[in-house]
């Protein structure tokens, strides 16, 4: 460095390398002595014990939040289905009422319970696809997607 630095005198007569400044009372400090490798090898195995514990605690708080919002889930689709159940009653009965005046009451009852079970057959329909959906997902071999494995199996 230059003269000039205010930081480092020039001349090696002013070094400070053997006065404390408060800081270290005998100058220099000493190295640590190095960690054994039990040492290192031990703090490492406690850290990952710790991490694989809070882990498996992250896991278990997951499966108790995803248990408490399938089980509120459940409760309030079955309130739903409830109450999509008494409409679709009242619907039916409101249709023969409407119809019976035009083509009788047996036919009015014919009708209606025909529609119901074309919509109850679509229905099913749509949920035997979404099943298939969900099975496709959860494969573990998603390579023979075309093969059925229930067909194949028999």
């Amino acid at each position: 460095m230059s003269s000039s630095d205010p930081i480092r005198p020039a001349s090696d007569e002013r070094s400070f390398d053997g006065i404390s400044h408060g800081y270290a009372p005998d100058g220099r400090p000493v190295t640590p002595p190095p960690v054994p490798l039990e040492k290192i090898v031990g703090d490492v195995v406690d850290n990952l014990s710790a991490t694989a514990r809070a882990e498996f605690a992250l896991i278990e708080a997951r499966g108790e939040l995803a248990l408490h919002g399938a089980s509120w889930a459940a409760g309030w689709g079955a309130v739903a289905a409830s109450a999509l159940g008494i409409a679709m009653l009242a619907l039916a009965f409101g249709a023969i009422l409407a119809l019976a005046p035009q083509v009788g009451p047996l036919l009015a009852t014919l009708i209606v319970v025909a529609v119901l079970l074309a919509i109850a057959a679509f229905a099913g329909w749509r949920a035997q696809r979404s099943y298939g959906d969900i099975r496709t997902a959860l494969r573990r071999d998603l390579t023979n997607e075309g093969i059925d494995t229930d067909a194949a199996d028999a």
